[in-house]
């Protein structure tokens, strides 16, 4: 549990947050958090009015990087905020649809004449998103499937090949509502050495709470196991199996991502303890979907 040694917030956070909703915050959302970093987290979702309860904002930190990340939920919320705000039309691309786009020759920009779809779509071959605002013309933004290819062999990649309709969605909508709607929040990396943000170097200290194992999953030799054993070892598969997801395989990556993540983790973890791991990786694996479309993977 991250403790709070912060005496004064900035006139935003206060405004924005009660004090217990903001120990709430740093206790699940940003509990590896420096207090300067903290500090800096809950200025920007102050500042911009996003709710980190709701994903528009999260906290990420992977040894001693910090990185203020914004949520394409976060674009849509501003969006909604906007004087003339209409709802985007966002849509895939298969194979088989009729679609055709032509330059509009008044506004100079591309546009959707034709889209027409039948049974079987076939595989999908691209995706666009018409960002609405009355009185203002419509923007549209049209991808081609190649455009994201990387999505599929990055870090995230199995969320995209299971997700693709909803991840490739959530990326070509985004970029739509910035151009409509003017939003930009600007994803924010504090590093090591940075100085002008005044965070200062962070480097936890490794606990290896698995030094006989490859994996979190417990010896299978124990005879007669309690009722409590049973729970844990079913949580620490569970955890094994989401780590997975996150591209965290492996003694040394599993040491190191809980080291960096639950750093008071005790080294004959209770279940509540693994509840606790578990509930931070199924953040991360939230994060890594709902973020995919954010300017990070552009």
């Amino acid at each position: 549990m991250a403790n709070n040694s912060i005496v004064q917030y900035t006139p935003e956070i206060t405004e924005a947050f009660k004090p217990e909703v903001l120990q709430v915050i740093r206790q699940s959302i940003a509990p590896t958090a420096t207090d300067q970093e903290f500090l800096l987290f809950a200025h920007k979702a102050a500042s911009y009015g996003l709710d980190p309860f709701k994903n528009e904002i999260f906290f990420i930190k992977y040894g001693s990087t910090a990185r203020i990340q914004f949520a394409a939920e976060a674009y849509l919320a501003k969006a909604r905020e906007q004087e003339g705000f209409q709802p985007p039309d966002t849509q895939m691309v298969h194979e088989n649809d009729e679609f055709k786009v032509a330059m509009n020759k008044e506004t100079k920009e591309l546009e959707v004449v034709l889209h027409e779809i039948g049974f079987p779509r076939g595989k999908i071959i691209g995706a666009y998103s018409i960002a609405y605002r009355e009185g203002h013309r419509p923007v549209t933004v049209i991808m081609d499937i190649e455009e994201v290819d990387h999505m599929f062999t990055g870090q995230n990649k199995d969320n995209w090949k299971k997700w693709t309709s909803d991840m490739f969605g959530k990326h070509v909508q985004q970029r739509a509502l910035k151009k409509q709607y003017g939003l930009d929040f600007g994803d924010e990396t504090i590093g090591q050495g940075d100085q002008e943000g005044g965070v200062p170097e962070y480097k936890p200290e490794r606990k290896d709470i698995t030094p006989n194992q490859e994996v979190i999953d417990p010896p299978t030799t124990k005879p007669e196991l309690s009722e409590e054993e049973k729970q844990i070892k079913k949580i620490r598969s569970e955890i094994t199996k989401k780590l997975k997801v996150l591209g965290v395989v492996g003694k040394d990556k599993v040491a190191e991502y809980i080291a960096n993540n639950a750093p008071n983790m005790s080294e004959n973890p209770t279940l509540a303890e693994y509840t606790g791991l578990l509930n931070i990786i199924e953040m991360n694996i939230d994060m890594m979907e709902i973020n995919d479309g954010s300017d990070e993977l552009e």
